[in-house]
């Protein structure tokens, strides 16, 4: 596919017309209140897992509406003082995987918590663990209309508050240093670090990788592409609906978060993406309100983005922060 969104100068300028809800900050101040009156419970279980250079633990913690969530927490073998700490969310479809998928960060002496995300983890990857218990109204296929009746209903209301959580239990561990705090994730896992980055206000740096959940009214319109074009095919059937849908998707907007951003961030987008288009990506970065921020652009791939080379980037670019 060659390139289809606007030209890497424009996509440098662009700005979303995407419009904030005025009680914004008051709708997640109150959903992470809810949260916070389950205790965290972040519960650390040693792994066996034959792996020599790490150590592994299979974490449960109080999610939204204290649903157990899991986890994996990586250490480098032998660790024995507070380590800088790499917060990991996944894409769309996966989950927590198995410990020997995730050995980066440890390798790179950090400690790494990834997090399982509820109700995903059969499309890729080793599997997940969690449940999603919340129902909800009729859905399309997939995540992205399950409860996109109500901004309270939606389900990206439960797993952004899942991540905020995961933060947090990965802080709790003694080995851990809270305040050496970076988060990263790709795709989905990119839109939901750009969340956390908008509601955990002491992180020390954040790194999506073409974020998908970013620039809704764009998104929903440019791309027919899965999972954006779940809400079109949603609002095929439910006629008349797409005023409601989209005024729900503005409180999970990641260009909404990204204007409460105060730590510094390393985005990176991919010009012939079609599942997280360029211009969407360049939203939240544009909108991101920290001024030490920087954005990696692949010019010929897709929703691959920097892969491997984007790794390699985040390592260089995490050692000035963490």
């Amino acid at each position: 596919m060659a390139l289809f969104d606007l030209p890497l100068d424009e996509l440098r300028e662009y700005r979303s017309a995407a419009t904030e809800p005025e009680d914004f900050d008051a709708f997640w101040s109150k959903t992470l209140q809810e949260a916070r009156r389950h205790e965290l419970d972040a519960r650390f279980e040693p792994v066996d897992t034959d792996l020599s250079t790490v150590q592994v633990f299979d974490v449960t913690y109080a999610g939204f509406g204290g649903h157990p969530v899991k986890g994996w927490l990586t250490l480098p073998a032998g660790a024995d003082g507070p380590l800088p700490l790499v917060v990991e969310f996944v894409g769309y479809g996966g989950g927590r995987g198995l410990p020997h998928e995730h050995l980066l960060w440890a390798s790179s002496g950090r400690a790494h918590f990834v997090m399982d995300t509820r109700g995903q983890g059969s499309a890729w990857g080793g599997g997940g663990g969690t449940a999603d218990p919340v129902g909800g109204a009729p859905a399309y296929p997939g995540f992205m209309t399950r409860g996109i009746d109500a901004p309270e209903d939606y389900y990206y209301r439960r797993v952004y508050t899942d991540a905020v959580r995961a933060v947090e239990a990965a802080r709790s561990h003694p080995l851990t240093d809270p305040a050496r705090t970076v988060a990263v994730g790709s795709s989905q896992g990119g839109g939901i670090t750009i969340a956390v980055g908008g509601l955990v206000p002491d992180l020390a740096g954040i790194a999506p990788d073409v974020p998908f959940l970013c620039d809704f009214p764009r998104a929903t319109t440019i791309t027919d592409r899965h999972p954006y074009r779940e809400i079109g095919l949603y609002l095929k059937t439910h006629r008349g609906r797409a005023e409601d849908a989209l005024r729900t998707v503005s409180y999970f907007d990641g260009v909404h978060f990204a204007a409460r951003g105060r730590a510094p961030a390393l985005f990176s987008a991919a010009l012939e993406d079609q599942t997280c288009p360029p211009s969407t990506v360049f939203a939240a970065f544009n909108a991101w309100s920290h001024e030490d921020k920087t954005i990696e652009v692949y010019d010929f791939n897709d929703h691959e983005g920097g892969g491997p080379f984007q790794q390699a980037a985040k390592v260089r670019w995490m050692r000035s922060y963490i």
